[in-house]
């Protein structure tokens, strides 16, 4: 089996051997005789190596951590669904722009949870609580969660659960193009894909530890052969130097390589950031160029209730008419979910 990521060490909680899924993946990196340390808790992790914090947050990017998910209470997720699914938290790309930058800081250590089915049956009771609406769950909201899935099974697993609900969907979008565990699962159309791609200035300087541009497209032409749903996510979009340029460029490979019959459907996040993850951003990647002015941006509160710095509104408006024509012009049948 191919495993697509492979951590340098591995910690657990002891209570996750009480799971199956817990007592499976000890056994597993035990035979394989990898670093295996226990911890109290998944979300208390030390000892990870590393002198100065760009060192450690490489080094924590090969930790894998098994836990036990012990909060059922799903956050919000504006504007691509209504609920996270906390499935995986944590992810082994090293993005420069990543938002986890805010919300997991100095602790971006990968986590993978042992009780997946008590997670989707909170899941279940969110779906019962709004019926008749239909619930819509985004499975990527603090993780590029396919990373861990030859060993955990969880977006499979959340695959197979959403294909019963009839009033339950399941959204997953991934910068990764490890997608074959997903094609012969019979999905029902409850679980809508997408790719997460950039034009190739942004992926070279910024998007470390992920698949190539011509991978991802390949995963999406894969899980739309398997009949999923499915999209495309650029972001984030960066109106710096020749971005019209970069970004007709990019829509012109995806059109090439893309069917032109398909239905895609469109979702475009421009960047923006925070202060304590520009904070984190500069100790991590001392030598970054990412744009981080917040003279140039304007504030705006975010739904978690801390302050984000976005592109000025004449701007985020000529990008919107701009990317409006694009997909008009490459992609009729596309449709586009939002921007923001």
């Amino acid at each position: 089996m191919h495993f697509p990521f492979w951590p340098h060490r591995v910690y657990l909680e002891p209570e996750a051997l009480s799971y199956k899924r817990g007592e499976e993946l000890y056994q597993f990196f035990k035979d394989r005789e990898v670093d295996i340390n226990f911890t109290t808790s998944h979300n208390r992790v030390t000892g990870i190596p590393g002198k100065k914090p760009s060192d450690k947050f490489r080094e924590a990017k090969k930790t894998l951590v098994i836990g036990v998910r012990r909060t059922f209470s799903f956050q919000s997720c504006r504007p691509s669904a209504h609920y996270q699914l906390p499935l995986v938290t944590g992810c082994p790309g090293r993005c420069h722009y990543c938002y986890l930058h805010t919300s997991l800081g100095r602790t971006p250590y990968l986590r993978v949870y042992v009780n997946v089915e008590e997670v989707l049956e909170a899941a279940h009771r969110y779906i019962k609580k709004r019926s008749p609406q239909i619930t819509y769950f985004e499975g990527a909201a603090v993780s590029d969660p396919l990373f861990a899935e030859a060993f955990t099974s969880a977006v499979s697993s959340a695959v197979n659960f959403f294909a019963e609900e009839k009033k339950g969907r399941f959204r997953l979008v991934s910068k990764l193009a490890f997608v074959d565990p997903l094609l012969a699962i019979g999905h029902r159309g409850n679980t809508h894909f997408r790719v997460s791609v950039n034009h190739q200035g942004i992926i070279d300087r910024y998007e470390k530890g992920t698949s190539s541009l011509g991978q991802r497209v390949a995963s999406l032409k894969k899980m739309l052969e398997a009949r999923y749903p499915s999209g495309i996510m650029i972001a984030p979009i960066f109106l710096e130097g020749n971005w019209e340029k970069d970004y007709q460029e990019l829509f012109s490979f995806l059109r090439k390589h893309l069917p032109e019959e398909a239905p895609f459907s469109f979702e475009f996040i421009t960047h923006r950031f925070t202060l304590r993850a520009r904070s984190n951003i500069r100790e991590f990647f001392p030598q970054t160029d990412l744009p981080m002015d917040e003279s140039q941006r304007r504030f705006q509160y975010g739904q978690f209730g801390y302050g984000k710095y976005l592109y000025p509104r004449h701007d985020w408006e000529k990008a919107r008419d701009y990317f409006n024509d694009l997909v008009e012009t490459y992609f009729p049948r596309g449709k586009i979910e939002y921007f923001v």
